[in-house]
């Protein structure tokens, strides 16, 4: 992990992200001396199949009681 400050940064940007994603590191950006932001590296995730839809179903109702029932 490196830390630079923001005036650094802005002179610095390109290639510290360059540098982030050859090296892999993370690059912490301050303001006086305070962290206020993280610069990482991309990382792709692969898709799962099971859960994917997981928090985007809404139940209403009782699903065991037969739908016809008189």
């Amino acid at each position: 992990m490196i830390q630079i400050s923001a005036g650094e940064f802005k002179a610095k940007c390109l290639k510290l992200i360059d540098f982030a994603e050859q090296k892999h590191v993370t690059v912490v950006i301050t303001k006086r001396g305070i962290p206020i932001a993280k610069l990482v590296p991309y990382e792709e995730k692969p898709t799962k199949l099971f859960g994917f839809l997981k928090g985007s179903v809404i139940i209403k109702g009782d699903i065991l009681r037969p739908m016809d029932e008189t």
